[in-house]
């Protein structure tokens, strides 16, 4: 479904809130609720080439469950979108990635990009990373909500193996 004004994005995000809400719901498992999140998120959103995670472990970004092509398995901290999202724990909202200094190209047909810092018990446990081939993909409107999202997923992941 294709996102042609504000309200019906905003509908999409709803829906795929109350969605998110059932999806992470006494989920035990980081793997499986990370990989059900990144599928879910791919399958409802329109012109998305990539979406999924970059977990910190070593004090970088290593890839974890993803939707889209093969991807960069390590990221530096502080490097390209992801590894500035993470070190300065803010989303970064690429309007053109072609005009992020330092951007990491892993899929050259990306051309917009939000990465959302993730927590789990105050600690970064990595970063959800959404791409998309068309530029300006992302606004306003999709940061709230997908952070929203994120806060879902960061809760869930609280009751994961990984996190207890």
């Amino acid at each position: 479904m294709l996102c042609y004004n504000s309200l019906m994005k905003q509908n999409t995000y709803d829906t795929l809130i109350m969605q998110f809400e059932g999806l992470t719901y006494d989920q035990k498992y980081l793997v499986t609720l990370l990989s059900n999140s990144s599928a879910l998120l791919m399958e409802t959103l329109d012109d998305l080439n990539w979406a999924g995670f970059y977990l910190y472990r070593d004090g970088k970004l290593i890839l974890g469950p993803f939707q889209g092509k093969v991807a960069c398995e390590v990221i530096e901290m502080g490097k390209g979108v992801c590894g500035t999202a993470a070190l300065t724990d803010q989303t970064q909202l690429v309007r053109n990635v072609h005009e992020f200094p330092g951007h990491i190209a892993c899929d050259s047909a990306s051309n917009s990009e939000i990465v959302i810092p993730l927590h789990v018990n105050g600690e970064l446990l990595g970063v959800l990373d959404i791409d998309s081939p068309v530029l300006n993909r992302f606004d306003e409107i999709d940061q709230v909500n997908l952070e929203k999202i994120a806060t879902l997923i960061e809760k869930a992941a609280e009751n994961t193996d990984c996190c207890k």
